[in-house]
């Protein structure tokens, strides 16, 4: 069936009549929409304040306990960023304060580099010496000779 809409020149017809019109839409607000305050703005909807699902005690008697919400309980209109599934605040630490673990942490890091570069011998091991230099086996008088026996600076 196919071979013959394309032998036959039919083939932009029959996509044509299966392609269906997608609609876009954007999910981004942008900054000014977010930011006005008027209260008619949603329909008269009542919109409770602005607080984290998981920050609320979970040992409450919730009517549902898993969202942690009674019933009837008017639901924010950003309900999908502030519910109990939403990615957690990271309230455990002020800006200071991992500023102040970084910081400890480079200058660690700075102090066990230091101190290995103090203490690091230059060679671990005596340096290889050749009989003659290798004079002849690496191209003649002109090429950079390897260490002869004795020879103790590079």
């Amino acid at each position: 069936m196919l071979s013959r809409s394309i032998l036959a020149g039919r083939l932009s017809r029959v996509a044509a009549r299966h392609a269906v019109p997608r609609a876009s839409f954007s999910q981004l607000r942008s900054l000014a929409q977010a930011d006005i305050s008027d209260p008619n703005m949603n329909g008269n909807y009542q919109n409770p304040p602005r607080l984290k699902r998981a920050l609320r005690n979970p040992h409450a008697d919730w009517w549902d306990k898993q969202e942690r919400r009674n019933f009837g309980e008017p639901v924010h209109e950003d309900n999908d960023i502030l519910g109990v599934f939403s990615p957690e605040q990271y309230t455990h630490a002020t800006p200071g304060k991992a500023f102040l673990h970084l910081g400890c942490f480079v200058a660690a890091f700075l102090g066990l580099c230091s101190t290995v570069s103090l203490f690091y011998p230059d060679k671990p091991s005596v340096p290889r010496t050749f009989p003659g230099g290798l004079e002849k086996e690496l191209g003649g008088p002109n090429a950079v000779r390897a260490r002869k026996p004795g020879e103790d600076t590079w």
